[in-house]
């Protein structure tokens, strides 16, 4: 069966976090609460870093993409999963099931080179400060955003194609609120083992460059840290890493729980459930982090604040 008359035959069926339709009122409004605050915290955070000169560093201008990518995530699994819910129809096309994965997986996978870049950012600013404006001009940091979304791309590509050739049965639902590639791969006849093994197999190795990345960064800059003969110094160093710290922890921390749960738990629906943790609950929390850890960012946030609220 060729690609165009599967997208015309296969529907598939997001089954969503429950069939209790009594909890589905709740998930709405639960979910429309999450999207909101994702969407105007990620917003204002930007426009703080936009409006604050003194935020036109590297390191700020990497968190203006991070937060545009958490705003496209939830943009892309949240309003269809709310639509779902208000007119109780589950149905999402072949075509449009394989979109949203695909850029679900790019969006996963541009977050974890965001955040091994950003570390590598720290790394120079900490241990090599004399070096690191020459060293991270406005060239090289966009060339750096530009190879992270180019790569993360390919990958969600490569995913796509694997699902493009498979062949799927009668039964075509999926317990979860977007389509997951791991979750549509399970629903194929045939070839889903080699197909799931080759995505474990590239997910590990891009998502885990970044997080090797990551650890090296760190090392280096706690021997830096350790080293300061000044406990002020000690104290801004660590406050500069102290939130993409926190951040790191939380995107791959619940990361590995929910690949776990997967593995202990045979349950697709509690998998479901888990997986709102690392592509929901990331995207709302980060810019509360930042602006409740960072000095630099609370005032900038104070001044959009005062200025929103003299034009109302």
């Amino acid at each position: 069966m060729d690609v165009e008359n599967k997208s015309v035959t296969f529907i598939f069926f997001l089954r969503g976090l429950t069939d209790d339709t009594e909890l589905e009122s709740l998930i709405f409004g639960l979910f429309l609460g999450m999207y909101l605050i994702t969407i105007f915290g990620n917003i204002l955070i930007i426009l703080a870093i936009y409006c604050d000169s003194h935020l036109h560093t590297p390191m700020y201008l990497f968190l203006c993409y991070l937060y545009f990518n958490y705003m496209y995530l939830v943009s892309i699994t949240v309003p269809k999963m709310l639509v779902n819910i208000q007119t109780q129809d589950q149905r999402i096309t072949y075509a449009g099931c394989l979109s949203q994965g695909l850029f679900v997986a790019v969006c996963i996978l541009f977050e974890c080179f965001l955040l091994g870049v950003m570390a590598y950012d720290r790394y120079l600013a900490i241990c090599y400060p004399l070096r690191h404006t020459v060293v991270m001009n406005p060239c090289f940091y966009i060339i750096l955003v530009l190879t992270s979304l180019f790569i993360s791309i390919v990958n969600g590509l490569l995913h796509s194609l694997m699902i493009v050739h498979l062949s799927f049965c009668t039964d075509l639902e999926i317990f979860h609120f977007f389509c997951e590639i791991a979750q549509v791969i399970k629903l194929a006849c045939s070839g889903s083992l080699i197909k799931n093994i080759l995505i474990f197999v590239t997910a590990s190795v891009f998502a885990g460059i970044p997080l090797l990345g990551i650890i090296f960064s760190y090392i280096h800059i706690l021997s830096t840290v350790l080293k300061m003969p000044s406990s002020e110094g000690k104290y801004k160093a660590v406050s500069t890493c102290g939130s993409h710290l926190s951040v790191v922890c939380l995107f791959y921390g619940t990361g590995f729980g929910v690949y776990i749960t997967s593995e202990v738990i045979d349950s697709p629906r509690e998998t479901a459930v888990a997986s709102v943790m690392y592509s929901i609950v990331p995207p709302m929390m980060n810019p509360f982090i930042y602006s409740l850890r960072n000095r630099d960012m609370k005032e900038a946030l104070k001044k959009v604040i005062v200025r929103i609220n003299s034009l109302l």
